[in-house]
C-alpha cells in the first residue's frame, strides 16, 4: 500500500504552531522564520484541503478540523520520536559483534577486555575469533580487527599496532641461551604462518649473523597463541610477535633472551564499514582498542 503523507516539515510546523497558539513562537522552537511556518501551514491545509487554524488579529485559534487532526499528528510525532531515540540508544548500548583473529583474542584482546566493560557496562561485547576474514555484508559483525597490509577497500581502517618479531622463553632455558648462536642446542617453535606475513627463523637467524643452525627443525603450531604456550611451558624458544606476548613478558612467565628485534612485514588494523563507524558503542570500543594499543607501546617489556 502506497502512503500519500503530507511533508514532515509541515507537520511539524502544525503541531508546534497548535501547541503555542502562535507562529512566532513555532517558528522560534523549529528555529526557522514566521514566514516559515506559515507557508508550511499553508502547504498542509493545501494538501489536506480543509483549514487547520481560525486567524485573528492578535490570535490564532485552532478550527475545528485542526482539533480533530491534533491528536493524531501528536501522537504520530511522539512515535517518531521514541523510535528515534530507542535506535539512538540501541548504538550505544546493546550487542556489539567484534570480529577477530584467533592468536590476538587469545593474547592481546581478552586479557584486557575486563577494562573495557568496567568502563562501558551496558554494552555487551561478543568476540568471534576466527582467522577467516569477516565479510560485513554477510556475517553478524559490527566491527573487525584485521592483520594485513591496511587495504580494505570500503571499509573504514585505523592502525591499531605495526609490530615487532623476536625470540621468547621461559626464564628457566635463561642460562642455556647467552647469545643467538646457544639455540644450536635448543628447540625452535614456529607458527605455519606460511604468507610471508612475519619473519620466520631463517629471516631472523640471518639478521643475527648466526650460522649452523637448522631454521626449519623444531615443532609447529597452527596459532600464534599455540606458540607462545609451549614457550612458556618450556617446549623451545618461539619468536613471536611482541604485542602477543607483551603480557607473558610483563609477568614473568617469557623472557627475551636476546635481540635482535625484527619489524613485522604487517600490522593490525581496526575495520568497521562506513555505515556504522560513528555508531556510540562502535566508536567507543574503537578508541578504547588505540588507547589500550598505545598503552602496550609504552609498557616496559
Amino acid at each position: 500500500m502506497t502512503r500519500r503523507l503530507p511533508p514532515l516539515n509541515a507537520l511539524r510546523a502544525f503541531e508546534a504552531a497548535a501547541r503555542h497558539l502562535s507562529f512566532t513562537k513555532a517558528a522560534e522552537e523549529l528555529n526557522v522564520t514566521q514566514a516559515a511556518v506559515s507557508h508550511q501551514i499553508k502547504t498542509l491545509e493545501a494538501a489536506l484541503g480543509a483549514t487547520l487554524f481560525r486567524r485573528f488579529n492578535r490570535r490564532l485559534m485552532l478550527s475545528d478540523d485542526g482539533q480533530i487532526y491534533l491528536p493524531d499528528v501528536t501522537d504520530a510525532l511522539d512515535r517518531i520520536h521514541m523510535a528515534t531515540q530507542r535506535l539512538r540508544a540501541g548504538g550505544d548500548t546493546g550487542v556489539l559483534n567484534v570480529s577477530v583473529a584467533n592468536s590476538f583474542a587469545a593474547k592481546w584482546l581478552l586479557p584486557r577486555m575486563p577494562d573495557f566493560h568496567g568502563r562501558y557496562p551496558e554494552i555487551d561485547v561478543r568476540i568471534s575469533a576466527s582467522d577467516r576474514l569477516v565479510d560485513f555484508a554477510r556475517d553478524d559483525a559490527d566491527m573487525g580487527v584485521r592483520y594485513g597490509l591496511g587495504d580494505y577497500p570500503g571499509l573504514k581502517v585505523d592502525l591499531l599496532m605495526r609490530d615487532t618479531v623476536f625470540p621468547v622463553c621461559a626464564p628457566r632455558l635463561r642460562e642455556g641461551l647467552r647469545a643467538p648462536g646457544d639455540l644450536r642446542r635448543h628447540t625452535l617453535l614456529h607458527e605455519e604462518v606460511g604468507r610471508g606475513e612475519l619473519p620466520d627463523w631463517r629471516a631472523w637467524l640471518a639478521a643475527a649473523g648466526v650460522t649452523g643452525v637448522n631454521p626449519d627443525r623444531g615443532r609447529r603450531y597452527s596459532h600464534s597463541s599455540l606458540v607462545i604456550q609451549a614457550a612458556v611451558d618450556g617446549q623451545g624458544v618461539a619468536l613471536a610477535r611482541g604485542s602477543l606476548v607483551a603480557l607473558d613478558l610483563e609477568a614473568g612467565r617469557l623472557i627475551r633472551p636476546f635481540g635482535p628485534v625484527l619489524p613485522g612485514n604487517w600490522a593490525c588494523y581496526v575495520v568497521t564499514p562506513h555505515a556504522n563507524a560513528e555508531r556510540p558503542k562502535i566508536k567507543a570500543f574503537r578508541d578504547w582498542l588505540l588507547e589500550k594499543a598505545e598503552q602496550s607501546r609504552t609498557e616496559p617489556t
